[in-house]
């Protein structure tokens, strides 16, 4: 089979050969350089990859994607839409070819988005950004979406891993204006309607924030209780730092009652009252986190429904209810988990008090 490896880049200079050496197991590699103005072109070229330079005018990144797919030659069989802040693990390709099968058109695999400091997935979920060469295009100004003008037949192989290492400095700054944009084209569509509400909250765009999703929430298509839920927290955090505890801890509420199969919205209700002082009613709810069923991969993941987490702040809660013995349980999980230097701080606390 004939593997490309496609990608878009705008002065991603650090990340290139870091990226090139876990793509280079493709046949070909092309890049679309959107106007670097750092050695990006000139080292992807050293490197031997397939690159040209385009300006993108209005910036889209769906138009950004669907051009560099457009460099893949036509007899690919397969193409693998990855960033230049994203590394496969070591024999992705012998694996995608062994499940890519005659008629297959897609194909999921596993994507670490978020790792801690020992590289242990914090949030994964499976992505589906491989592809066949013909019927595929990019749509949606930004969270673009790969749309395939055909009947998908699609496979799934967990043990195929891209992780993803982001640079916590680049700015996100046209993703809320893009957004609105998309919005704007398709106001129907329920997944850039939660995306543009959580953006507004990262903006701290609080009743905005609020009202779109709100939106989200009511639109017909927004069926997926994972997303609705996340909504609703989201709708909280913005009534907690309005300062309107009432409101927030209905809508913790709430999406727990949408979703009960999930740990967040135990652990975000939680940490409501974890915050406020409740620490009977926070332990009863992280206790209850602990009960569901990891592995569920979905974006919808956060940190602090980890089990290191929830341990930590068990720890926490039951040094504060004067359960000393309970508190040294948790801590030790936690340490087990991680060795971090705060929780050890914690524990000689808690031993002092024993």
């Amino acid at each position: 089979m004939k593997v490309c490896v496609y990608a878009i880049c705008k002065n991603e200079e650090k990340f290139i050969r870091r990226w090139y050496n876990s793509m280079k197991e493709a046949d070909k590699i092309f890049v679309l350089d959107t106007g670097s103005s750092d050695g990006s072109f000139e080292v992807l070229k050293e490197l031997g990859v397939n690159v040209k330079k385009e300006i993108i005018k209005p910036w889209r990144f769906d138009e950004a994607r669907n051009r560099s797919l457009d460099m893949v030659d036509e007899d690919a069989d397969i193409c693998v839409c990855t960033d230049l802040d994203e590394v496969f693990e070591k024999g992705w390709r012998c694996k995608l070819e062994k499940v890519w099968t005659d008629g297959v058109t897609r194909a999921s695999y596993t994507f670490n988005w978020s790792l801690d400091d020992d590289g242990h997935p914090l949030v994964s979920f499976n992505s589906d950004k491989i592809h066949a060469r013909a019927g595929y295009r990019w749509t949606h100004p930004v969270h673009e979406v790969l749309n395939y003008d055909g009947e998908e037949k699609r496979v799934v192989d967990e043990s195929i891993v891209l992780n993803h290492y982001p640079d916590r400095k680049k700015s996100r700054s046209s993703y809320l204006p893009l957004l609105e944009l998309s919005v704007r084209e398709d106001p129907l569509d329920d997944r850039n309607m939660h995306y543009l509400g959580r953006e507004y909250m990262y903006y701290e765009k609080w009743n905005e924030a609020i009202d779109t999703l709100i939106r989200h929430l009511n639109l017909e298509k927004a069926v997926w209780k994972d997303e609705r839920c996340a909504s609703m927290r989201f709708i909280g955090r913005c009534y907690k730092h309005l300062k309107r505890p009432l409101e927030a801890e209905m809508w913790y509420k709430k999406a727990l009652e949408e979703a009960p199969h999930l740990k967040e919205p135990y652990s975000e209700l939680a940490l409501f009252y974890y915050e406020n002082g409740e620490y009977s009613k926070a332990i009863s709810l992280f206790l209850k986190t602990l009960t569901i069923k990891t592995g569920y991969k979905s974006y919808i993941t956060e940190w602090f429904s980890t089990d290191f987490s929830v341990y930590d702040f068990l720890s926490i809660c039951f040094y504060y209810v004067n359960d000393y013995p309970k508190a040294l349980e948790y801590v030790n999980k936690a340490l087990e988990i991680k060795e971090d230097e705060r929780v050890l701080k914690n524990l000689e606390l808690i031993l002092e008090k024993m």
